[in-house]
């Protein structure tokens, strides 16, 4: 019982970290805003944890060798699976001059890569992350429009 409340804890926490990383993409109107990067953050949390949770269970019922269960796996489908997700919200302009939603779409990706943080316990790397994702999508925003405008 204390694990799963553990794991839920663990998933609230990637939730929260997810929506703050997603607050800033909603609040630039972007396709994958908080609900997108707190479920995404959440669910790879979830993920590690689930993977965790099998192996400990059915090591004692048979020799994990000849299951093949092989945690990487599992963080090998959430980077993949979430990456096809991000592929899905990047555009190419009507004039196929320009590419959009490429930062929204590295943004999912990063929002998973927090949520597989503190799936396997890596609270102060998430959270660390988040603030640089923060500092990345705000700060360096106002930069390259200001390096839009040097070079009009």
């Amino acid at each position: 019982m204390n694990l799963q409340w553990d794991i839920l804890i663990d998933v609230a926490l990637a939730i929260i970290l997810g929506g703050i990383v997603g607050f800033e993409r909603e609040w630039k109107k972007k396709p994958a805003g908080l609900r997108t990067n707190m479920l995404i953050a959440g669910a790879s949390a979830l993920f590690i944890a689930l993977g965790r949770i099998i192996m400990k269970d059915y090591s004692s019922l048979v020799n994990i060798e000849s299951l093949g269960i092989d945690p990487i796996r599992i963080l090998h489908a959430v980077i993949v699976g979430v990456g096809f997700i991000g592929a899905g919200t990047i555009l190419k302009s009507e004039d196929n001059t320009r590419i959009r939603y490429l930062t929204t779409a590295a943004t999912i990706w990063m929002s998973a890569a927090i949520g597989l943080c503190v799936g396997l316990k890596q609270y102060y790397l998430a959270g660390g992350i988040s603030l640089i994702i923060l500092i990345i999508n705000i700060l360096f925003d106002y930069l390259g429009k200001w390096i839009g405008k040097v070079n009009d």
